[in-house]
């Protein structure tokens, strides 16, 4: 296999990570160094003889850096084919010294966006010459080295060393990385200034994410599957610490996911927990305390929540720590995680524990996608969200303030369980959840039924559902769906209206003595 030998590299890297160990392999190769401003002035601080690109181009940096390695001696060296005789006779003729390895690694815009910088500092943080010499040295991979990344760095130093040089597999392999590089930068950059601009949704949208890992497989074993990071400092599964556990897997990651903005839903004034199975609830409950909560949540169905993922929305102590050790639990998700709950959960080795370090704001704008066939739909995340005062009654009856704060609660976990979707909840806790139904009036039925298994579970004379409240996440179409509720034991009703029949589902909960709020806000979940 053919080698390339390095005999020049140009380095120019704003993350310095691994940048003085690095050149010291390059050096004791006989590797030139040639470098820009900074990158030049640390490899020198370090002891290495680095020339500036400036003594190569015969130009200095100017505008305050925005120009440097835009010069035909630059991207010269870099694109010139070494077996071409008109090239190399180019070369010659302009004095363009031969480049075989660039290392560039790019401005921090997504760094500098994701802290909150003024237009104008982001602005400034778009990288130009970076990306037009990766560019031209990854289309030349032939010839030339590329990294961009520091993780390469061993690999490439450690070739160079055995074999004098780089393969070409090495450099294809080195050139895909820069181009995807390159290719999420822009992605970044354009959809920072379609923001900035205030467009959702403009005639080209990127997306880009890096590589957390590759997972064992997919949601079934015959499907191959990674994780991705968008950079998005969103808390969640992207941004926690896996304290202990196997290895999550791709379902591990979505039901997480699932559970943990749920919890961020309800809020921060109670502690909260979500036990979630196959990304719909199991049961959600807010109480005077941790060990409480997960009780109740526990309590709705607890057939399901066995093998499930519970997220809570404050640390984890070690009393709910016993409590979830009791049975098998796949992942537990919180903002931070107590030592001594961490030391209860030990022997349960398998059992994923994860920080997430905060709890996402329920609010928050963004985008979420789903692919189709030859395309993608995209559309702006559902940050909706009711409260009481906006809730408009619509029976004779009004909500008593204890149902009214239990039917925002049911409306908030209805955004989170898949259409058609009904939730059952009784002081702050499901007493029944059903999801996913073709019919509503069945997904009425089957939250009923839940309700009385778990009573009948737990030892108590009448369903759960006696008593509570319920939530639909669309509007009932007949007065069938809203009676299978008032079956079951439901008190009072929250529903978004808008159905052509409203009139008669209303006079329908009139006859039944129940009362209804309209939310006027949908949240179909497919």
């Amino acid at each position: 296999m053919s080698v390339t030998p390095i005999r020049r590299a140009l380095i120019s890297v704003s993350d310095k990570t691994g940048l003085e160990a690095f050149a010291r392999r390059l050096a004791a190769a006989g590797v030139e160094l040639v470098s820009t401003g900074g990158t030049a002035a640390a490899l020198r601080k370090a002891g290495f003889s680095a020339r500036e690109v400036s003594d190569l181009t015969g130009f200095p940096e100017m505008m305050d850096g925005r120009v440097k390695t835009l010069h035909p001696k630059v991207h010269g060296g870099l694109l010139a084919q070494r077996a071409n005789p008109d090239h190399v006779a180019a070369m010659t003729a302009h004095d363009i010294p031969a480049i075989d390895l660039l290392v560039v690694n790019l401005y921090p815009f997504e760094k500098t966006v994701a802290a909150g910088a003024d237009y104008a500092a982001c602005v400034e943080n778009i990288d130009v010459g970076g990306p037009a010499m990766i560019r031209a040295a990854a289309k030349n991979h032939g010839d030339v080295g590329v990294i961009v990344d520091p993780e390469d760095y061993e690999a490439v130093a450690t070739e160079l060393e055995a074999k004098g040089g780089l393969t070409l597999e090495t450099k294809k392999r080195l050139a895909a990385v820069a181009y995807a590089r390159t290719a999420a930068y822009d992605a970044a950059i354009s959809t920072w200034f379609a923001g900035a601009i205030g467009e959702t949704f403009p005639k080209r949208f990127a997306i880009a994410g890096t590589r957390v890992k590759t997972l064992r497989y997919g949601e079934n074993p015959h499907q191959a599957a990674a994780f991705y990071a968008s950079g998005s400092p969103r808390y969640g599964v992207a941004t926690a610490r896996q304290l202990q556990g196997k290895e999550l897997s791709y379902n591990n990651l979505n039901d997480t996911d699932a559970a943990y903005e749920l919890i961020a839903e309800l809020g921060a004034e109670k502690p909260t927990v979500a036990i979630i199975k196959h990304a719909n609830p199991c049961g959600v409950a807010s109480a005077a305390t941790m060990g409480e909560a997960y009780d109740l949540a526990l309590r709705c169905d607890p057939v399901s929540a066995f093998g499930g993922v519970i997220a809570l929305n404050r640390r984890l102590d070690r009393v709910t720590a016993e409590k979830i050790a009791a049975i098998f639990s796949e992942v537990i998700i919180a903002p931070d995680v107590d030592d001594d709950a961490l030391d209860a959960l030990k022997a349960k080795k398998n059992l994923r524990v994860l920080a997430a370090g905060g709890v996402p704001d329920p609010a928050e704008r963004g985008l979420v996608m789903r692919p189709l066939a030859g395309g993608f739909l995209l559309q702006s995340r559902d940050s909706g969200r009711i409260e009481a005062a906006a809730l408009k009654v619509v029976t004779k009856r009004a909500p008593s303030p204890a149902e009214l704060r239990d039917l925002v609660f049911a409306f908030r976990v209805a955004k989170h369980v898949k259409s058609n979707a009904i939730v059952y909840v009784k002081d702050e806790a499901t007493v029944g959840v059903g999801a996913g139904q073709m019919s509503r009036v069945d997904a009425s039925r089957i939250a009923a039924q839940k309700s009385a298994d778990a009573a009948k579970a737990a030892g108590l004379p009448k369903p759960l559902a006696v008593g509570s409240v319920v939530a639909s996440d669309a509007f009932f179409p007949f007065a069938d769906g809203l009676l299978a509720a008032a079956e079951a034991g439901a008190t009072a009703v929250i529903q978004p209206g808008g159905s052509m029949r409203d009139d008669e589902v209303i006079a329908a909960a009139d006859r039944a003595g129940l009362a209804m709020v309209f939310t006027g806000l949908r949240h179909f979940r497919h």
